[in-house]
């Protein structure tokens, strides 16, 4: 018997018995329809987890700090010498050294406090800040700022009027009526000078006020809808030109936030706050941090926290699949009952099918592939009210404004996968029953009645 014969009389023979065979279909819907739906949410919510770590920051990303306790304070600093070791490392891309300074910005009547923080122009790049006006540093010859969405925060009337910290009110409503990209702000980068001008030394001279220099700004962060940013804070600009600036500003004195020597001198080299590791891949995250930890250095990730919620996220997934499984398990039993009592209603045809000759695998092939069809019918039609209930699950969730995207995610391969597994579900489950039917006496069946 050729293969489109079975296709045409498997199929035929479904819808002799139509009620029988939709309530057997409904099953195997509401089973497949359950997998995937229950599956996709857990899908949707490790999506959600790995977004909200990535805003955090990237996930092939170390941060490596200076030990806080160290016999050899002085060999354990974060220099460029340590920049090339770290860049040799196997798995390594790329690692961006961060100078973090503090320093006051003047515009009119206004003060504010500025939290800058310095990386080489190729980090920019692949920061993912979301530019508003302007541009990101390092595309000037001349050293230039790009300030966060939430530095206008930091700015008060220094002549006795309040700042945002103060009144509490919102900030696009109460802050002050600077345009950082076109006004001109000056800044102050010695800060304890600014602080104790109008005092004197310990020789009793007096301290000027230091001296303020003219920034420009190349570019200010868009505002998001939260009115937050993981940059909002601060000031971003280009270390290779602010690195020559700090030391003309202060020539012969420490730079704020440089260590010094035991004779109160600054050291020749500059020593960097923070220094950011990019490896090639999240699977390498681990063993470069732990090397680097073995050298003495404090290095963390956010790989640390994704490794331990992708085994939660893996665990809720199982106990979601599995609660799935059960409503396809029941459809299984469905399924195999439909083919048994299909049997004996047809105990004659399979009879008559074995006295004409047809081969013992074409009639365990044609029950076979009725449980297939069944299969396959109810799993396309679960996969429709798969789509439907999650699109409704991720409107829900949207209406609260928590989730943007949902938390129902249903990607191709699960598609693919659970239409495969609903055919080998109805097959398994007609297996028995066709192997019944080939072990049929042919007499005993043509007699029956």
């Amino acid at each position: 018997m050729k293969f489109l014969d079975l296709l045409r009389m498997s199929s035929g023979n479904l819808w002799k018995r139509k009620v029988r065979t939709i309530l057997t279909v409904l099953g195997v819907v509401i089973g497949v329809a359950s997998i995937v739906v229950m599956l996709s949410l857990g899908l949707g919510l490790k999506r959600t987890m790995m977004e909200q770590y990535e805003s955090y920051g990237s996930l092939t990303q170390i941060t490596v700090n200076q030990p806080w306790n160290s016999d050899n304070e002085e060999e354990m600093r974060l220099d460029d010498e340590l920049v090339q070791e770290i860049s040799a490392m196997d798995h390594v891309d790329s690692v961006w050294p961060t100078l973090s300074l503090s320093a006051i910005a003047k515009y009119g009547g206004y003060e504010g406090y500025l939290q800058i923080n310095a990386r080489p122009k190729e980090a920019f790049a692949e920061m993912n800040i979301d530019v508003g006006d302007g541009r990101l540093p390092g595309q000037d010859d001349e050293l230039t700022f790009f300030y966060g969405c939430e530095v206008l925060q930091n700015f008060y009337d220094s002549h006795g009027g309040s700042g945002y910290w103060e009144t509490g009110v919102l900030p696009d409503i109460d802050l002050p009526d600077i345009d950082l990209m076109n006004d001109p702000i000056f800044i102050i980068f010695d800060t304890n000078a600014y602080y104790s001008a109008g005092g004197t030394d310990e020789n009793g001279q007096p301290i000027p006020a230091p001296k303020k220099y003219l920034i420009p700004a190349c570019g200010v962060e868009a505002t998001n809808e939260n009115g937050w940013s993981q940059y909002g804070w601060y000031t971003q600009c280009d270390i290779d030109l602010l690195i020559p600036e700090l030391k003309k500003i202060f020539k012969n004195k420490v730079i704020p936030g440089q260590p010094s020597t035991k004779t109160g001198k600054p050291y020749k080299e500059i020593f960097y706050n923070e220094l950011y590791v990019n490896v090639d891949s999240m699977d390498h995250v681990m063993e470069v941090q732990n090397r680097l930890t073995e050298l003495g250095y404090e290095a963390y990730s956010n790989a640390e926290w994704v490794e331990s919620e992708q085994k939660t996220m893996g665990t809720i997934q199982l106990v979601l699949g599995g609660i799935g499984a059960v409503s396809l398990f029941v459809a299984a039993i469905g399924i195999t009952n439909t083919m048994m009592m299909s049997i004996y209603e047809r105990t004659k045809e399979i009879g008559v099918m074995k006295v004409l000759g047809c081969d013992l695998r074409n009639i365990r092939g044609l029950f076979l592939m009725e449980a297939g069809f069944i299969g396959l019918i109810g799993g396309v039609i679960g996969l429709i009210l798969s789509f439907t209930l999650s699109a409704v699950i991720n409107k829900l969730a949207q209406a609260t404004q928590e989730y943007a995207q949902g938390i129902s995610y249903i990607p191709v391969w699960l598609v693919f996968l659970s239409l495969i597994f609903a055919i080998l579900v109805g097959m398994v489950a007609g297996f028995f029953p066709a192997r019944r039917a080939m072990k049929l006496s042919p007499l005993a069946a043509i007699r029956n009645e």
